[in-house]
């Protein structure tokens, strides 16, 4: 239904839980949520297509992160915000960056709050990323492919391993599943 989910990578990759909900779904609260429980660092999974419409560029030319995680200029929404970085803020640019209707790049100003990222056009099939499984759970929910994600922390500051999330969906009610299994998904149903 796009709502938020947890989505562990492999172990061996970076074997880190990330709190994924649609971009649609963006709310303050559960923004208000997502900072609390996070790094704070919110990016939004995206297609090469929606970001080429909205005139988002990589940040950078020659891409030296190990995953090779594509980050676009960082955006906050151009009207209906203040300094951007609130969570309601943060989910009205979140909000416009899922909404299909709009296409001006004029509806966002740069640089920004929120991080969309490039996904690759075959999602979990073709890259085993966090990125790409925001895109694909929220297509499969229905919605437009864009969905916001964010690495979970402990109070400690270190990242929420397996059994952190774990613990942590128990605690929260939250389903966790895992990029293997959502690729697995896929490919059995053709999708």
């Amino acid at each position: 239904n796009g709502e938020g989910v947890i989505v562990m990578d492999n172990e061996d990759r970076e074997n880190e839980g990330d709190f994924i909900f649609a971009a649609e779904k963006a709310t303050p609260a559960l923004l208000a949520f997502t900072i609390r429980y996070s790094s704070g660092y919110i990016c939004v999974g995206m297609e090469p297509d929606r970001l080429d419409e909205l005139e988002l560029q990589l940040m950078v030319k020659d891409n030296t992160d190990p995953l090779r995680t594509q980050y676009t200029v960082s955006v906050d929404a151009s009207e209906g915000v203040t300094t951007g970085i609130s969570a309601a803020d943060r989910s009205r640019t979140i909000q416009i960056l899922g909404d299909y209707s709009i296409k001006s790049p004029g509806a966002l100003r740069r640089p920004g709050h929120v991080l969309p990222l490039r996904a690759r056009k075959g999602g979990v099939l073709e890259r085993g990323g966090h990125t790409e499984a925001a895109v694909d759970l929220a297509r499969l929910a229905g919605l437009n492919p864009a969905g916001a994600l964010c690495e979970l922390v402990n109070d400690n500051g270190t990242m929420k391993r397996r059994d952190d999330c774990s613990t942590f969906a128990k605690e929260h009610n939250l389903r966790i599943i895992t990029i293997s299994d959502l690729a697995a998904y896929r490919k059995t149903h053709g999708c």
